[in-house]
């Protein structure tokens, strides 16, 4: 029976004994969980003792599903679904992320990976029309995504390879590693770039010219059609000229932009951070994921000021301009780009991140000093002129300025600088 819409094949590896194995679950099996997390909850609530250490890796299992009308051509729905233990909460985690590496899986000859065990030795994935190795990932532990992406595509010889991976970041143990896919898409939350790390897994590479099985295939691609000529007219046209970040003016204006660790919901440089701005200044392009016709993915570059960001990272999204804008109180739209940079080079979440920093800086707050300001992360002249390589080369090319970083960063409140909470209201969010 056609399983329409789907490969009906499950890629599972045991990293422990570098087993591979494929699974054609029944056509009940599908129309019960369809995909993505539902189909990864499956494995992991059958499979994952109870008391088992999200970061010990033999136990964990990471399951990574597709949906059912991933690799069509319908806007918003090349997504990949993770799902494991989660090292952010002992609890079950899941994770999306869109781009290309969905619809290639797919294409490749799968609806989803269920990764088990943990190598003995660095390793990582290679998916080829419809067959799978692992191979030594040696050469890629401690690089910066860009890099390791750029390697594997080497390797296998075709730049056309999808890359889905997890960073330097996870694997020294951040909780809250994410998996990097395209060096710019996230899926970012409860750490499962962590767990992969765990499993001595650096990357699954796919590649594959296959096509869903579609029952009514005219009819998807007329209603495609539709929609590209409806688009520019909707009232969701905007989502593809500013981006998720379309929402952060008008979140302001309701009180509902988390500003300095929440202890607000205004923010007065909202529209310094804004998509708007962002659009006006350091957008270089608009990107895309497989088969959408929105294009809400920012690409930006800076190559003047103080700040070098390159466009092989992507840009902000409306979390990252949150997280590292108005939550932590900085309204230097170039600084948050620079964050969003760093966070996708080592594969961090960059809602969690800019929560813990926001967290740290309302922290500092308790010890009579001004909310601090981006100024500590603005990078030397001599750093500005070598440019990105790779996250080792970036964190040695790193020379703190004490005056700039250390010094001047927690000064005492000055009635010209924006106010910390007060300290009845910083203990709320300083307390562990």
């Amino acid at each position: 029976m056609t399983h329409y819409g789907c490969v009906g094949r499950i890629l599972h590896v045991d990293l422990t004994t570098e087993q591979i194995s494929v699974e054609s679950p029944p056509v009940p099996f599908y129309r019960t969980y369809l995909g993505g997390s539902a189909m990864g909850m499956h494995y992991v609530l059958n499979e994952v003792p109870p008391q088992a250490d999200p970061m010990g890796g033999p136990e964990n299992v990471l399951a990574l599903m597709v949906g059912v009308v991933t690799g069509a051509p319908i806007s918003g729905q090349s997504r990949v679904c993770s799902t494991a233990k989660s090292p952010m909460s002992g609890l079950i985690g899941d994770a999306q992320g869109g781009g290309f590496w969905p619809a290639q899986l797919k294409a490749a000859g799968f609806d989803g990976i269920v990764l088990r065990g943990r190598a003995s030795s660095p390793m990582w994935l290679w998916i080829n029309e419809g067959t799978a190795e692992l191979r030594s990932a040696e050469n890629l532990w401690g690089k910066a995504t860009g890099d390791v992406e750029d390697l594997i595509r080497d390797e296998v010889s075709d730049q056309r390879t999808q890359v889905l991976q997890c960073g330097p970041a996870a694997e020294k143990g951040v909780r809250f590693g994410a998996l990097i896919s395209s060096s710019t898409r996230a899926n970012g939350r409860t750490g499962m770039g962590t767990v992969m790390a765990s499993k001595n897994l650096r990357a699954i590479a796919v590649l594959g010219t296959n096509q869903p099985s579609l029952a009514d295939p005219a009819t998807v691609a007329a209603l495609a059609k539709q929609g590209a000529l409806q688009f520019p007219h909707s009232e969701v046209a905007g989502l593809g000229e500013y981006g998720t970040a379309e929402g952060l003016l008008p979140l302001n204006e309701e009180g509902g932009l988390p500003t300095r660790n929440w202890s607000s919901g205004v923010f007065e440089g909202a529209e310094k951070i804004s998509g708007e701005r962002l659009a006006e200044t350091y957008l270089k392009r608009r990107n895309t994921c497989h088969g959408c016709i929105v294009r809400c993915k920012r690409v930006v570059e800076i190559s003047d000021g103080d700040y070098d960001v390159s466009a092989r990272y992507g840009g902000p999204e409306y979390e990252t301009l949150a997280a590292f804008g108005s939550y932590c109180g900085v309204d230097d739209l170039a600084a948050i780009c620079y964050a969003n940079q760093l966070c996708n080079m080592y594969g961090l979440d960059t809602i969690s991140c800019g929560g813990t920093i926001a967290w740290a800086m309302a922290c500092l707050c308790l010890l009579g000093t001004r909310w601090p300001s981006a100024r500590w992360l603005r990078p030397s002249r001599s750093e500005k002129a070598s440019g990105n390589s790779s996250a080792k080369d970036h964190k040695e090319r790193r020379k703190p300025l004490v005056r700039d970083r250390i010094l001047l960063w927690p000064q005492r409140v000055r009635s010209s600088q924006p106010t910390c909470p007060s300290t009845s209201e910083a203990s709320l969010f300083c307390t562990a």
